[in-house]
């Protein structure tokens, strides 16, 4: 799996070195600019009249030019105009401040606007080499400082042109279709690697031979079915099941989601429907692939704001390319989407998508399955059992348990171990199901205790009653949004749940608040979660399963539906109030016997109770065989002592005969 990867981006590289290089965004968009400062830099660090760094000769005053005049120091002036520049005999100190020892040879000054007639005989005189040039108007620091920022004008013009017509031209390119196509060779995925999800690959094979040999069913009179709609939760490899499809028929493959048909404009999303299934007609046999296909195929005119014009018309669109008045042929388009209860029946009859494949969570084998092919590119240690870890994430979907051994791997390179071990995918494990450890939390000695035996009654509830799964661990570690956990783990799946199994995870729900009020006879707010679940639990055992003694094998039912997502804003109950109070009087009821019940069993083992808290306050965390062992060792203590007892009664009455029956024989 990881060499396809790099098989199919052998480029990669190289897209992002020439990323950039082009378009409006590019590196070399603004290098005019960077030409431009860097000239007026040098022209400043050049430039005598502005004073620059590496400029011509310093000006001094026009006095202090004639005073080097008259002591003979003059050597030569050049005259252009007003200018007047020359070379001294000697260098002389600048006097422009005390301390500043710059000495100069060359200078540059300028002739006073009211002239001076005595200047060419103070030259004459001294001998001084004179030169004249005539005045020239054209000046280059002129021309830059009113030439740039017209030229920088322009190219801002220029720039805000090219963009607005770049704009105009994707104006005109708005309807076309965002659909990829997947090149075949690259798509290197199978069914060998998808794991389980035997039905759903027997339904879609058949899609594939269609593909590649439609003559075999065309003799037979069948036709390639229109659409595929794959329905399940997420992360259960929806969308790896169409990359299988993809790779298994070789041919083309389009993908896209459902968003990217969505545009403010009205109409957008209707042509690029139309674009898209043109451009897969002239490629045909091909696969359209649109994934959360909910965003566009939601009920028409639903939901508290009525209907949305552009998502409508998008769906009726893809409603009319599906199974409208021009025939489809060749093209198959397959779905996916997590919430098949709010799609529009207008794209669920035959015809459209003839054929909905549920995705379901895998089992207990084929998370197996799953984990041994996300380990193919990982070390694992010989110590990790796969069927173990199975057996312990019921739940979890491929996406889940491909994360489960990217955070191991990430927790082993942080102990940089050299392999992934089998405590680092518990540790994993708890994160993912938990949450992440919070720190920094400092509870008192009581907070402690409190909870301590607060899950300790969890746990002794769990391991007593028959019918609840079997106990993993039990720890006062705070993660996520728990303070404790006590954590169960079934050994093998659950597809029913007998009403005996939910009495029983009921008590162990109330094993918590029990022991508080045992212990401290007090009641905490860390049982908030605890009590939300069970009301919850009992009321759908009420009005949904039919298992209360009073409403037995009767389903109200319950209308929860969201209204924005297109049901009805408001639900009337098909129950009278009368039925409604002796409802609630139900759940009390079934709320109370379990209170009671975990009441009796941590009661009834109390001395294992105080023994697993003061565990938890010491070490924080308490495997479940440990319990198990614990509440094993006292039933045989208690068994042996039942026994000990009948024998010393039974020893006791043989006595009592004996003595009977001696008397008798000496009257005899």
């Amino acid at each position: 799996m990881a060499e396809n990867k790099k098989k199919q981006n052998p480029n990669k590289n190289d897209q992002k070195k020439n990323k950039g290089l082009k378009g409006p965004g590019g590196k070399h968009q603004y290098t005019f600019y960077w030409i431009v400062l860097a000239a007026l830099f040098g022209f400043w660090l050049f430039s005598s009249q502005s004073g620059g760094l590496f400029g011509g000769p310093p000006t001094i005053d026009y006095s202090e030019f004639r005073n080097q005049i008259t002591s003979g120091n003059v050597e030569k002036v050049v005259i252009q105009g007003e200018q007047v520049t020359g070379d001294l005999k000697e260098a002389t100190r600048l006097k422009a401040a005390e301390n500043d020892t710059t000495h100069y040879q060359s200078f540059n000054t300028y002739l006073p606007s009211f002239g001076d007639d005595k200047l060419m005989s103070m030259l004459e005189e001294q001998e001084v080499k004179v030169e004249t040039r005539p005045k020239s108007d054209f000046n280059w620091w002129t021309v830059l400082l009113w030439g740039l920022p017209l030229i920088f004008l322009i190219m801002i013009g220029f720039q805000f042109f090219r963009q607005m017509r770049m704009q105009g031209q994707n104006m005109f390119k708005i309807g076309e279709s965002k659909a990829k196509l997947q090149d075949a060779e690259t798509v290197n995925t199978t069914f060998d690697d998808v794991a389980g999800l035997e039905g759903a690959k027997t339904e879609l094979q058949e899609v594939v031979s269609f593909l590649k040999d439609p003559e075999q069913f065309d003799s037979l009179g069948g036709e390639l079915p229109r659409g595929l709609l794959m329905v399940g939760p997420p992360g259960t490899g929806k969308t790896l099941l169409a990359r299988a499809v993809a790779g298994e028929a070789g041919v083309p493959f389009f993908t896209i989601t459902g968003s990217d048909f969505m545009e403010m404009f009205v109409g957008v999303g209707a042509k690029r429907v139309r674009d898209m299934f043109n451009k897969a007609k002239e490629k045909e046999p091909a696969i359209i692939f649109i994934d959360e296909i909910d965003s566009i195929g939601r009920k028409r005119g639903a939901g508290l704001g009525g209907g949305h014009d552009e998502r409508e018309q998008t769906l009726n669109q893809l409603l009319s390319e599906l199974d409208g008045f021009e025939k489809n042929e060749g093209v198959v388009v397959m779905a996916a989407t997590n919430r098949p209860d709010i799609l529009d029946k207008a794209l669920l009859r035959p015809g459209r998508f003839d054929r909905q494949i549920t995705v379901h969570l895998p089992t207990q084998e084929h998370r197996e399955q799953i984990l041994e092919i996300h380990s193919q590119n990982k070390k694992i240690s010989d110590d990790v059992d796969m069927e173990e870890i199975a057996r312990s994430t019921p739940g979890f979907s491929g996406a889940d348990l491909q994360n489960l051994l990217n955070e191991a791997a990430l927790i082993a390179a942080r102990y940089k171990r050299k392999a992934i071990e089998q405590q680092d995918i518990d540790q994993a494990r708890d994160k993912v199901m938990m949450g992440l450890k919070r720190e920094g939390i400092r509870l008192t000695d009581h907070e402690k205790k409190l909870l301590a035996y607060h899950e300790a009654g969890h746990a002794i509830v769990a391991a007593v009653l028959p019918n609840t799964d079997p106990i993993h661990k039990v720890t006062v570690i705070p993660r996520g949004q728990a303070m404790g956990v006590t954590m169960q783990m079934p050994d093998k799946e659950k597809y029913l749940y007998e009403k005996k199994y939910m009495l029983d995870r009921m008590a162990v729900m109330m094993g918590g608040r029990a022991a508080e009020n045992l212990i401290f006879d007090t009641a905490t707010s860390g049982a908030e979660n605890d009590l939300k679940q069970i009301r919850k639990l009992a009321r759908k055992m009420v009005l949904d399963w039919g298992m209360s003694d009073k409403f037995n094998n009767i389903a109200f039912g319950s209308q929860r539906e969201q209204v924005f997502l297109g049901e009805q804003m408001g639900s009337s109950k098909e129950y009278s109030e009368n039925t409604a109070r002796e409802v609630d009087e139900e759940v009390l009821r079934i709320l109370k016997e379990a209170y009671d019940r975990a009441m009796t069993a941590i009661t009834e083992h109390r001395g294992i109770l105080d023994k697993l808290a003061d565990e938890l306050i010491e070490h924080e965390e308490v495997s479940g065989k440990k319990v198990m062992e614990w509440l094993n060792g006292s039933a045989e203590k208690e068994e042996t002592a039942e026994t000990e007892e009948s024998d010393q009664e039974k020893a006791k009455n043989e006595t009592k005969l004996k003595e009977n029956e001696e008397p008798a024989d000496e009257e005899e």
